[in-house]
């Protein structure tokens, strides 16, 4: 999650990325990481079967240095886009209320 080009990172793991994209963005938690630096755009992410490779991954990412985060964004997403906002037009509709 990030909350512009190149600004703040968040970097987490769950078995429902819809319904956890949409607690960040909906600021459901109002004292998290994500919703203190307005982190509310899903700009790259990785499926896994397993959750304990997915939870590996996650701390390998947070021990790596920033450039190589943003080096990894923007090889699968260039423009920064938020990667969740055709998933649900209903949801969509909620976040702009």
């Amino acid at each position: 999650m990030a909350n512009k080009p190149y600004g703040v990172i968040y970097i987490g793991v769950t078995d429902n990325i819809e319904e956890r994209v949409k607690e960040h963005q909906l600021k459901v938690y109002p004292k998290s990481f994500t919703a203190k630096y307005n982190c509310d755009m899903l700009v790259y992410f990785e499926e896994f079967e397993d959750g304990s490779k997915a939870e590996k991954r996650e701390n390998q990412f947070k021990k790596w240095k920033r450039d190589w985060k943003i080096e990894l964004i923007v090889e699968m997403n260039p423009s920064w886009s938020d990667l969740s906002t055709n998933w649900n037009l209903n949801y969509n509709k909620l976040r702009t209320k």
